[in-house]
């Protein structure tokens, strides 16, 4: 294993649901380290009414999280993206702030509500795509729309969105039937990456080591690398390779 990129986390302190503390940034990325994490995009919600944190306080903490990571953990490379709660100025939000996208780059980490429907993501979808971005359907098997229908995961990845799932639903945290979906997205080859999702080191912690493995066990040393590696890779690639600061 070269790389195990976790593109999907909310580590940086105080900005959302995530971690509260630097303290608990830090116990955070200890834990991702122990599972072989050696990259994390870290992406802090936005969500209308929610998650509002103004940019200059994210860009602080991220700042802060990095030297403090720099100093304990100095292989261990961070980035700043973003969790963006769908609405109906998402289009016009993403083009013209690169905060609301995955290291400013065409990548957005697009989260929807569990209810929303078909139609609605297909047409959010659409709106991004159109303009040249590439939606990253966070935690596709938690929308019912897609647990309805499995043709509807191929749909959107045919208008060229992506697909990202969570390693607790690969590793069967979030019972049988989302298991059962997500083996299906991965014997099909549509899953494009699992992320942990992590913000806590009880509740909500990082298991994904243990889902590279379920996925190498299951799928193979191939779709492995292309979903922990190779394809995050592209994001950061997209980016230049450059931190915020």
């Amino acid at each position: 294993m070269n790389r195990l990129i976790d593109i999907h986390s909310h580590i940086i302190p105080g900005v959302d649901d995530g971690a509260k503390t630097i303290d608990d940034s830090i116990a955070i990325l200890k834990a991702e380290i122990e599972q072989g994490v050696t990259d994390i995009i870290l992406t802090p919600h936005f969500r209308m009414g929610m998650f509002e944190t103004p940019r200059a306080f994210v860009e602080k903490q991220f700042r802060l999280l990095c030297d403090e990571s720099e100093k304990l953990f100095p292989d261990l490379k961070l980035y700043l993206g973003c969790e963006f709660h769908s609405n109906s100025e998402l289009a016009d939000m993403v083009a013209m702030e690169s905060r609301y996208r995955m290291i400013g780059t065409e990548y957005v980490l697009l989260e929807f509500s569990s209810l929303h429907s078909k139609n609605y993501i297909r047409g959010q979808v659409y709106a991004l795509t159109a303009r040249g971005f590439c939606p990253v359907i966070a935690h596709c098997e938690r929308y019912q729309a897609f647990l309805d229908d499995f043709n509807f995961s191929r749909d959107l990845t045919g208008m060229g969105a992506e697909l990202q799932v969570n390693a607790d639903s690969v590793i069967g945290k979030c019972g049988w039937g989302t298991k059962r979906f997500v083996r299906k997205l991965l014997k099909s080859g549509m899953a494009a990456y699992i992320g942990s999702d992590v913000h806590d080191v009880r509740e909500r912690a990082t298991h994904i080591g243990e889902a590279r493995r379920y996925v190498e066990k299951t799928a193979g040393q191939v779709a492995a690398e292309r979903i922990f590696e190779e394809n995050p890779i592209r994001i950061i690639n997209a980016s230049n390779l450059r931190r915020l600061y």
